[in-house]
């Protein structure tokens, strides 16, 4: 079975082909820059022994369809395609950011189900509407295809209402649902499951804190695979320090914004989501270039780096307390998975909690498996795991269509 894994952005499309027998990656590529004067598309297809085959095209791509029209080009190209037609792929599975409470698991996309994403288009206004567009140009392209989406927030629908309820009047949660939602879910989901299997948790109790580190950061305490907390709440905002949103913030600020410096609100929306963070400390968003810009003692990167992982660290007691201890707390995503400096400051100082980071191994170069980088005597586990959302997506696309 071919499965096909699409992630619509507002201005990029990012997609994966797999044969499920193995699930072995065919082919993966990324559309960028779609709706400006010059789109770029990157595409790599993969032999036997995993060597990729790399083509980059540049050409006017004005809208998604096109985009996925010439990555259809290329799947059934001639010489390095991977499909004859379209005919050939069974299922098209879509990364969707927010499903709002009417999604819990991955679902076959119907009208319905596509109304239900629109809803949502106030939860996610950077994203669901991409998504929705994704879905509708590749239910066109690939029409034979079963499509599926699955949710971001679907993983973090078992919290229980303590953890997702705000203390505001009960109205603004039953008639607006104001909620915590959670995001990065399949990411949590896959590197939990992951640590629960390596640890031979599985079908065991087990207690896991999983601490997803990109330009958007978000972490989860998960106890026998069920999420019970996250960070981000309504939206993707809240939480942990990012690249570029603030994370935690008292809403106080944003009165004092607009009431007393007299901005607008989509001004100080755009403030917090794009101007903050990371930038807003230090300048710049790239973690790479802040470590480079910390060794050598440069002042706004030493702060920006101890507020970031700082606040890690609060996370971590939190969910420890919440899970009443942990098995294992797990590293993940672009930053997590490769910077070794974040991890040892978000751990380092916890011996306490029972955790403690062994040194060289935390250096070490990562491989693409999972590493444990604990001392001896570490009574947790600190696990670095690199996740999969797209492997994880055509599992569980291929699973809801059986």
């Amino acid at each position: 079975m071919k499965i096909l894994v699409i992630n619509a952005g507002s201005s990029s499309l990012k997609y994966q082909l797999f044969e499920m027998e193995g699930t072995v990656v065919l082919c993966s590529g990324i559309v960028e820059r779609i709706g400006l004067e010059s789109g770029i598309i990157t595409h790599k297809t993969f032999d036997a022994e995993g060597n990729a085959t790399k083509v980059k095209k540049e050409l006017p791509i004005p809208n998604h369809n096109v985009g996925l029209t010439e990555v259809v080009a290329l799947l059934t190209d001639g010489e390095n395609g991977v499909i004859q037609n379209t005919d050939d792929i069974q299922a098209v599975g879509h990364r969707v950011v927010h499903g709002g409470e009417f999604f819990n698991k991955p679902t076959v996309i119907t009208t319905e189900v596509k109304e239900k994403i629109r809803e949502c288009f106030q939860l996610a206004p950077l994203h669901n509407p991409a998504n929705l567009q994704g879905i509708e140009d590749c239910t066109n392209i690939f029409a034979k295809a079963t499509q599926v989406a699955v949710f971001d927030t679907a993983f973090h629908q078992t919290m229980p209402s303590k953890s997702y309820r705000y203390a505001v009047p009960a109205e603004l949660y039953e008639k607006n649902g104001v909620r915590v939602y959670g995001m990065h879910g399949t990411s949590h989901k896959y590197v939990s499951e992951t640590a629960i299997d390596y640890l031979g948790l599985k079908g065991k109790n087990s207690k896991v804190i999983t601490i997803h580190l990109g330009n958007g950061c978000s972490m989860s305490a998960v106890r026998n695979g069920e999420c019970i907390d996250t960070s981000m709440g309504f939206s993707p905002l809240d939480g942990l320090m990012m690249g570029t949103r603030s994370g935690d913030i008292d809403p106080a600020v944003v009165f004092y914004l607009i009431d007393k410096l007299g901005m607008k609100s989509d001004d100080v929306y755009d403030l917090l989501n794009k101007k903050s963070g990371m930038l807003g400390i230090t300048g710049d968003s790239d973690m790479r270039d802040i470590e480079a810009r910390f060794n050598a003692g440069d002042e706004a990167a030493i702060l920006g780096l101890h507020m970031y992982t700082y606040r890690i660290k609060k996370y971590i007691g939190a969910y420890l307390a919440a899970l009443n201890g942990a098995d294992a707390i797990v590293f993940t995503a672009g930053v997590g998975e490769n910077d070794h400096g974040v991890r040892l400051l978000a751990a380092n100082d916890l011996e306490h909690l029972g955790i403690a980071v062994d040194v060289a191994k935390n250096d070490k170069l990562r491989a693409s498996d999972i590493e444990e980088i604990q001392t001896a005597d570490s009574k947790i586990k600190v696990l670095v795991v690199p996740t999969n959302e797209e492997l994880e997506i055509a599992l569980l696309t291929q699973k809801i269509i059986g």
